[in-house]
């Protein structure tokens, strides 16, 4: 049963993430930020830094599939979320091999994730020539607001999901304490 507990978390972020922007105040929505709500990547990377040993990437599978997910219910091109999900959790499992596991380097690793993957989503987007923003207003309106308001989500539920996490991990691969 325990091996459901992942993906089930997993989809209900995407859904969450999907009606989140509903609940931000008026005063950031009618602004010119944009704030993109990249709460399913945030919950990758804890699983990335928390639930996978050096040897596993369940991570970069579950990137994969919930970030073709994403693509498939809320954007009209296909692959773009799943690619680029899938390529920064794998960069981060590889930090994560080199740097302890921490408070701090979570955090760094949040900010470093997310950033690198709506800049990815941003420049796949404006190759194919659906956003046509540019780049001095990306960074000020949308990857700025994005980033911090997704490290604000990262820090909310590090508490609780941290130890779900590690405890999920030792049931998943047998480890006695």
């Amino acid at each position: 049963m325990h091996r459901f507990y992942l993906p089930f978390f997993l989809l209900l972020t995407i859904v969450i993430e999907g009606v989140a922007y509903d609940f931000l105040p008026r005063s950031l929505v009618a602004g010119n930020w944009m704030i993109i709500p990249h709460w399913l990547f945030v919950f990758l990377i804890m699983i990335t830094i928390f639930f996978d040993f050096e040897d596993t990437y369940y991570s970069v599978l579950y990137a994969i599939i919930f970030g073709l997910i994403v693509d498939i219910v809320y954007t009209n091109v296909i692959g773009v979320y799943m690619f680029i999900y899938a390529i920064v959790i794998y960069f981060i499992h590889g930090i994560r091999k080199v740097l302890h596991t921490n408070v701090f380097v979570a955090l760094l690793s949040c900010i470093i994730g997310v950033g690198l993957a709506d800049l990815g989503i941003y420049i796949i987007y404006y190759f194919i020539g659906i956003n046509d923003v540019l780049w001095n207003n990306y960074i000020i309106y949308r990857l700025a607001p994005t980033v911090i308001a997704n490290v604000l989500f990262f820090l909310v539920i590090y508490p609780f999901i941290k130890r779900k996490l590690i405890r999920w991990s030792s049931q998943q691969f047998d480890i006695k304490k």
